[in-house]
């Protein structure tokens, strides 16, 4: 059988697999899979140790030059690693509207952010429905005044 259609298939599996795991590595295996396809059908890759090689070569390659870039277009920006004091500061200012009357002295108050309920504390009672301005985080309890 021919070796460009077999990577081509080799190649197959992983990129069909990766719809299916989350992670964004096995694509890189399929695409290097591709890569040896190619360079077979251009004969720059003729034994299976050259093809192994470069499948090898090409994969690790492109999983650390690419993957960070394309996993960060398909996520949005991702880190590594947090950084509390500039990540959480990018919620002050937002706007909430209170699901569950927010009382000073108490964490029982919730409001609704970016789709999900918090926690909320207030210096102020503020009423079901009305709308809030978040004024800092601590964990997952936002602290918030009237808008």
């Amino acid at each position: 059988m021919n070796p460009v259609i077999i990577w081509f298939l080799i190649g197959l599996g992983p990129a069909l697999a990766e719809l299916a795991v989350p992670g964004i590595i096995l694509i890189f295996f399929g695409v290097g899979a591709w890569v040896v396809a190619l360079t077979s059908w251009l004969e720059l890759t003729v034994t299976l140790e050259s093809q192994l090689f470069t499948f090898a070569i090409a994969s690790v390659a492109l999983l650390i030059v690419l993957r960070r870039w394309i996993k960060g277009r398909l996520y949005g920006h991702v880190k590594a690693e947090q950084d509390l004091n500039v990540d959480l500061d990018e919620f002050v200012g937002h706007s909430v509207k209170v699901l569950k009357v927010v009382v000073p002295g108490s964490t029982e108050g919730r409001v609704e952010f970016k789709g999900a309920g918090w926690h909320a504390v207030a210096d102020e009672t503020i009423e079901v429905g009305e709308s809030a301005q978040i004024e800092g985080v601590d964990g997952i309890t936002l602290k918030v005044r009237k808008a």
